[in-house]
């Protein structure tokens, strides 16, 4: 047999096991493991020195996203070009659905975007922001046509649903082999806060943060894991922050509930005082929820290591500071919300190895298993074994140096890691079965994506 691809002397991570083997690839999945092969093959790539990993899996992106009037920067294209420099080979980036349209008319708008464009494989999560009973009534087919999960919101009026849809939708989620994803912040709170800060002149991009205090994300998420109880229905907790909200994620998984929850990199490595920048500069760290006093940071990289929080996603929604991120230079509220970071996760992932956070089998299980498994594309995706996609990441650990904007690859102006130094970098990327970034560079074709059907989320 000749086999497409060879991966030699490497050390294959998976979230469970660490042994030295050689990988065959053929017609885009992973055919063998082996000690050595004496097949042949068409490309053989040595990977000695180097960790031979899943592919990463981001289940929280926001390409070519409409936000205040204008547009995340990324495109499918961009954005899955730089994912793909970043050792992920899996997206699963957020559907928008807008006023009266269907869950299928806003999916079909989001295809026309990635189809024949994105780079690396793609899902969509639907985010609900017109919820009526017809919407609802709409969700057990949208799942059966390969989106499970749903986003809905607990914040801005116009978007945000009733604890009794909340309810309803968990529900139809818990019946139906579905998902509810949640945006966990107490609009009250927040809209009575924003009244309060620009009357007094506070217009800042810091007071974006002072808005949105870590107890009304807690009180939020709270709410929303009391309803998952309450109805037995599945939820997962986007972009959890701060120690407030993970307490109440714990204290729910404890109590039985199908509770799950992501940080992003940003909640692990930036702090409040980023918004302290000069020259506007803070407007580049404003995200929903905000970021945090530093002192959340270590209860969330002790959540990652005990299983409290499962996953980590970036939130990648890029801006560009000039242009964009101006657009609030005298109001706060109009600084589009949202930060890149698809290209960085796996470093900045691989340095809490280093730095004895957790094991390098954990960061595996964090950054591409566990969101296999919970959104619905586990076995094919999130491991290296025979029968499985091949979407690998090939990681150098002793390729480290400080992250540089002007070295990546995501379509936006800034990094908000600028000058991070991380200790180990993914080098080559496969995809597919092909090799799509080879020693740092672009060596695939553009477009050849392919959309993830799937399946019902394994909860965790």
């Amino acid at each position: 047999m000749t086999y497409d691809i060879i991966l030699t002397g490497g050390l294959v991570v998976t979230a469970s096991d660490t042994f030295k083997a050689d990988v065959a690839i053929k017609n885009g999945q992973i055919a063998a493991l082996s000690d050595s092969f004496d097949c042949k093959a068409i490309k053989t790539i040595d990977c000695s020195g180097k960790y031979i990993l899943p592919g990463g899996i981001d289940v929280h992106t926001h390409m070519e996203m409409p936000f205040g009037g204008t547009t995340s920067k990324d495109t499918f294209e961009t954005g899955s070009i730089a994912a793909a420099h970043g050792g992920t080979t899996s997206i699963v980036d957020f559907c928008i659905q807008g006023k009266g349209q269907s869950l299928r008319e806003a999916l079909d708008g989001w295809h026309a975007k990635a189809d024949g464009k994105s780079c690396i494989d793609y899902a969509f999560h639907v985010a609900i922001t017109d919820m009526t009973d017809e919407i609802l009534s709409e969700m057990p087919e949208i799942i059966k046509q390969g989106y499970p999960s749903f986003k809905l919101f607990m914040v801005y009026d116009g978007l945000r649903v009733s604890d009794g849809t909340f309810l309803k939708a968990l529900k139809v989620a818990r019946d139906n082999g579905g998902l509810v994803c949640v945006h966990a912040e107490n609009n009250d709170v927040v809209v009575n806060n924003i009244g309060e800060l620009l009357a007094e002149g506070k217009t800042a991009p810091k007071y974006h943060a002072a808005a949105r205090p870590p107890l009304a994300e807690g009180e939020a998420t709270g709410r929303a894991c009391k309803l998952a109880r309450i109805t037995d229905g599945p939820l997962y907790v986007v972009h959890l922050t701060c120690s407030e909200s993970l307490e109440e994620v714990v204290r729910a998984r404890k109590a039985g509930a199908s509770v799950m929850a992501e940080t992003c990199p940003q909640y692990l490595y930036l702090s409040t005082d980023n918004y302290e920048e000069p020259n506007f500069n803070g407007a580049k760290y404003v995200m929903s929820p905000p970021l945090r006093a530093a002192e959340n940071q270590a209860p969330l990289w002790n959540a990652l290591k005990n299983g409290d929080l499962q996953t980590v996603a970036t939130d990648h929604c890029p801006f560009d500071f000039k242009g964009q991120k101006e657009m609030g230079k005298d109001d706060f509220t109009k600084i589009p919300n949202g930060a890149p970071g698809v290209e960085p996760r796996m470093s900045l992932l691989y340095k809490g190895v280093v730095e004895g956070r957790y094991s390098l089998n954990k960061m595996v299980e964090i950054a591409s298993t566990n969101p296999a498994k919970i959104m619905g594309m586990y076995p094919q995706k999130g491991v290296i074994a025979p029968g499985a996609d091949a979407d690998i990441c090939i990681f150098d650990p002793e390729k480290n140096g400080p992250i540089n904007h002007a070295e990546l690859h995501e379509n936006v102006d800034y990094t908000t890691f600028e000058g991070i130094n991380v200790p180990g970098r993914p080098v080559s990327t496969i995809s597919g079965g092909k090799l799509i970034v080879d020693n740092q560079k672009w060596v695939g074709e553009k477009g050849k994506g392919g959309f993830i059907k799937r399946g019902a989320p394994i909860i965790l």
